[in-house]
């Protein structure tokens, strides 16, 4: 039998998982962040950045099937991103990580452990860069 739970399960809401409450999902928390100017460039990726009321960071990843036409890929930028973010030491801020350059194309392997390496090293370029810190002292809430 099914128990129905009444209360939203913040469970892990301030640890070290990516539970829903650290994620952006809806459309307009993702507008409102894209409204931005970049960040941080890589290679491959844009970092945005928004600071927000919240006493953690949350992440959103877009990885569009253009840049990454195999399902295997995209996943693998995703699992990377929400991993590396995890471990980084944001607070209050949204963050959304998004594929601007196709990574590789249908006709090699949709994955190598060359290729997530790079992912990797391009991914914390990213979280580390001192505007990625500094995000949340640069825009209030209020002035967005």
């Amino acid at each position: 039998m099914i128990n129905n739970i009444t209360e939203p399960v913040q469970a892990g809401a301030g640890g070290a998982d990516f539970a829903r409450v650290r994620r952006i999902v809806k459309t307009d928390e993702f507008s409102s962040v894209f409204r931005l100017r970049p960040v941080q460039k890589t290679a491959h990726f844009v970092l945005y950045t928004r600071t927000n009321d919240l006493p953690h960071a949350r992440l959103g990843v877009v990885a569009a099937k253009r840049f990454a036409p195999r399902a295997v890929t995209r996943n693998t930028i995703k699992r990377v991103t929400r991993e590396i973010f995890r471990r980084s030491a944001l607070l209050n801020v949204d963050c959304i990580v998004r594929l601007s350059r196709p990574v590789n194309s249908k006709a090699g392997p949709a994955t190598t452990a060359q290729l997530k390496r790079e992912l990797r090293a391009e991914i914390l370029r990213l979280f580390a860069a001192p505007a990625c810190a500094l995000a949340a002292v640069k825009l209030p809430v209020s002035q967005l």
